[in-house]
């Protein structure tokens, strides 16, 4: 099946949609930094969450979650634990919260609140900042790579080289592609910043939605009509110290697929992704789109809600979409055309499937859809990249006078260039996969240790979070090109330890945060964790001063979240495969554990509020000198 005027219509409709929304909101974005980076934040947080799940559904994501699925089977819900998919419950449950109440514009600005403003703190938003672009770039090139690999088998670039006036070598051709697409997501972001990028995902959301159940109906059908001969072990979640799946005599290309994944000791990639994901979620959003849309919030409170929204309404629409492709897939293999320059790729599934199963009109649909995937996700990924190079470069160092005419010009300009460095290093990158695994396993590993610690240790200072965060940036940068054949997250324990002595050593070897920031830092965002010199010297100040006890409430609510997202994840692909005992299961899990968080998280929710605005960094300040 090949796409039709209709298809083509509505591609070019939603395009222009999303165009309009940026000229419209530019006026509004160009008030002040405040309104272009957060939407001065006014946005509720049910859009901000939508927003935000719009951004998580991107194509080259689905992409991976679709080889996986087909792969993997039931299994494969425990592999998106790599990023780590649970942090967002620890981002609902306290650390949202703890974030939002900081009151700052960027992760990097967040620095000052914890550290103050000397040498050590410099040296620690210089770092936080490299890190932050770093990773911007990285997710810009991961998104560009999946666009380009999606639109190719749609396009095929013999029909259009004709009307192309230069050659394009085979292996770039998705990437030609990928920056004529990603020419739209720069419009609406750079013109109409954070409020333009929240509406364009909430009509991303709606599209999705609509394609994920169309997609999941047509599967269910076909399961319905035909046997799914998949080997012993895929339909169970539960696995053993190996993989255990064999496809020999079904395709035993998928073989090679699981070996090349290095997954087949099963029972330690889950511990060391586990151990991994705890850490990493304990740390906190990354600096990018996650963090942004937690600082765009109206409160404390509403940050939480955000949080918990987004598994509500991301995981059930997009793993109807998700399970209905990889089904398809595996029903109609033969039918699949997943040969790229001479080899098997099997990351080619879901558009393959697009092109041989969607109706004429739906295709246009689901390709606006997975196109918006990856404009919601590369556009909340520039945004957060602009506000560190306009916030924490431009107006720090070097202008921080700029007029808003001045300053309008650095979002724009940083914009282009954050696109064009990505576009650059996107022609280097092998696959969907290779970029996946380093930002989530290398790159993610050097930032755990130090971001951990400034959380939940007083001691730690300023000097501490710089080295440890180089300590583990320039081998998460370096060891790719030494352990070629080696999967990045099996050095992520080496990572870890060689950042964490860089936070211990850094440290001890020099003097504490000055006690008047760590009790303003402590007073305002109320964490747990050892923190007992602050907060005696904060009862000191204020007898009535609580501290926040909250620490085995909180774990308790961390694990039923987690059970409760993965639920919300096996629930619609056990519904795609027709699977009526697991649906109910699902069901009931859902429904106990919503309850238990429902007495345990959101009727405490009150309480993130409480004290917010009386501990201001001012406040707390005054009555340190007093």
């Amino acid at each position: 099946m090949r796409m039709t005027w209709i298809d083509f219509a509505i591609i070019v409709v939603y395009l222009l949609s999303i165009s309009l929304i940026g000229v419209l909101l530019k006026k509004r974005a160009s008030k002040s930094l405040n309104s272009y980076l957060l939407g001065s934040n006014e946005l509720p947080w049910y859009f901000l969450g939508l927003s935000n799940a719009s951004g998580m559904f991107d194509i080259s994501g689905t992409m991976w979650l679709v080889t996986i699925m087909f792969v993997y089977g039931l299994k494969s819900i425990w592999l998106p634990w790599l990023w780590p998919t649970f942090n967002q419950i620890f981002l609902m449950i306290f650390l949202s919260a703890w974030l939002r109440r900081s009151n700052v514009t960027t992760g990097a600005q967040w620095i000052g609140t914890r550290f103050g403003h000397g040498r050590d703190a410099t040296l620690s938003h210089s770092i936080v900042v490299i890190f932050a672009l770093i990773s911007c770039l990285g997710f810009l090139a991961y998104g560009f790579v999946g666009l380009g690999k999606f639109v190719e088998i749609f396009v095929p670039w013999e029909t259009v080289s004709h009307y192309v006036p230069f050659e394009v070598a085979p292996q770039y051709v998705p990437h030609l592609y990928g920056v004529a697409f990603t020419l739209f997501a720069v419009l609406y972001t750079v013109l109409g910043g954070m409020t333009s990028i929240v509406l364009a995902d909430v009509l991303q959301y709606v599209i999705m939605t609509i394609a994920s159940v169309t997609i999941a109906i047509i599967a269910m059908q076909a399961v319905s009509a035909n046997a799914l001969n998949v080997p012993d072990g895929w339909l169970s979640p539960f696995f053993g110290w190996s993989l255990d799946l064999n496809w020999s005599g079904l395709i035993a290309e998928v073989n090679d697929k699981i070996a090349s994944d290095q997954f087949n000791l099963f029972t330690i990639m889950m511990m060391l992704m586990l151990f991994k994901g705890v850490l990493a979620s304990a740390a906190g959003p990354a600096p990018n789109y996650d963090m942004q849309k937690i600082l765009a919030t109206r409160s404390p409170r509403e940050a939480g809600l955000m949080s918990g929204f987004v598994s509500i309404v991301l995981m059930p629409v997009r793993y109807l979409m998700v399970a209905g492709f990889a089904v398809l897939g595996l029903i109609y293999y033969d039918r699949l055309d997943l040969m790229v320059g001479g080899r098997l790729d099997f990351e080619q599934i879901l558009p393959s499937a697009i092109n041989e199963f969607a109706p004429v009109g739906m295709m246009g649909v689901i390709l606006a859809g997975l196109i918006a995937a990856f404009m919601g996700t590369f556009a909340g990924t520039l945004n957060a990249a602009q506000a560190y190079i306009v916030n924490d470069l431009y107006l720090k160092y070097l202008k921080p006078k700029a007029s808003n005419r001045q300053i309008s010009f650095m979002n724009y300009a940083s914009g282009i260039f954050m696109v064009t460095v990505s576009i650059i290093l996107g022609f280097f990158a092998q696959d969907v996969n290779s970029l996946l695994q380093w930002i989530v396993s290398a790159l993610y590993g050097s930032y755990v240790a130090s971001n951990v610690l400034k959380w939940y240790w007083w001691r730690f200072n300023g000097y501490g979070y710089f080295w440890g965060m180089l300590a583990g940036l320039v081998p998460a940068l370096v060891f790719p090109l030494i352990f070629k054949e080696t999967l990045e997250l099996h050095y992520f324990p080496l990572l870890l330890v060689l950042s964490a002595i860089g936070c211990y050593l850094g440290s001890y070897l020099t003097k504490p945060t000055d006690e008047a920031t760590l009790l303003s830092f402590y007073r305002t965002v109320r964490p747990w964790g050892f923190w007992k010199p602050i907060m005696e010297k904060a009862r000191a100040l204020d007898p009535r001063f609580a501290a926040n006890k909250d620490f085995k409430r909180d774990a308790v609510n961390v694990v039923v979240g987690t059970i409760w997202q993965t639920a919300l994840v096996a629930l619609p692909i056990y519904v795609v495969l027709l699977k009526t005992g697991p649906i109910i299961a699902c069901l009931a899990i859902i429904a106990a554990t919503s309850l238990f968080l429902k007495k345990s998280w959101y009727d405490r929710l009150e309480e993130t509020n409480i004290g917010a605005e009386q501990n201001t960094p001012e406040a707390v300040l005054k009555n340190a000198v007093a």
